[in-house]
């Protein structure tokens, strides 16, 4: 139950952080940065271990999809 509610904390993070970066002035990911160095430094926040052969095949499809979307065609 630790993990669902870190991930849904870490899920209101990514929506409040990026509304927060457009008035304040910093990107969205830079806030998203901070919180997560915040969470780290947290004593109440769980360990989460994440398998070493998930992170490729979890993280490198969205950011690839995310760059794609970026490039101009020319």
């Amino acid at each position: 139950m630790d993990q669902l509610a870190l991930l849904l904390l870490l899920l209101l993070g990514a929506v409040v952080s990026v509304p927060a970066g457009d008035r304040l002035g910093p990107a969205a990911p830079v806030l998203m940065t901070l919180l997560g160095i915040e969470l780290a430094l947290l004593d109440f926040v769980p360990n989460v271990n994440i398998p070493l052969e998930l992170i490729l095949p979890a993280l490198l499809p969205p950011l690839l999809y995310a760059a794609l979307r970026r490039t101009s065609w020319r």
